[in-house]
């Protein structure tokens, strides 16, 4: 990782990271709802008369266990980047205390 020693580079990474994050934040809330939707459709070509028969159809056919592998791929790939975004964060804070602890061993030793 560049940006392990400054905070600059940390920053950067942040920002360049944004976008991926919003995207994989979004196509999970995506997926999360359409599961929904899903459901409803394939209880509705089920061909069963009772609610429990419909929904147990819905949930062994095969576009719902897709779906729920997409969701998770997409919620692996949101926690992916929203921690290498927190380890940036927190080579600032670290870099932040660094400076701190140096200006206080500076004021000590004079």
């Amino acid at each position: 990782m560049s940006y392990e020693r400054d905070p600059h580079k940390a920053v950067d990474h942040i920002l360049s990271y944004r976008h991926l994050y919003a995207k994989a934040r979004a196509e999970r809330s995506y997926i999360e709802q359409f599961r929904k939707s899903l459901k409803a459709i394939l209880m509705k070509k089920s061909g069963e008369t009772t609610i429990g028969a419909q929904e147990r159809e819905a949930y062994a056919h095969p576009e719902m266990t897709q779906l729920l592998d997409g969701l998770r791929a997409a919620v692996e790939e949101e926690e992916r980047l929203k921690w290498e975004m927190t380890a940036a964060e927190l080579r600032v804070e670290i870099w932040r205390t660094e400076q701190a602890n140096n200006r206080v061993e500076g004021r000590v030793t004079l």
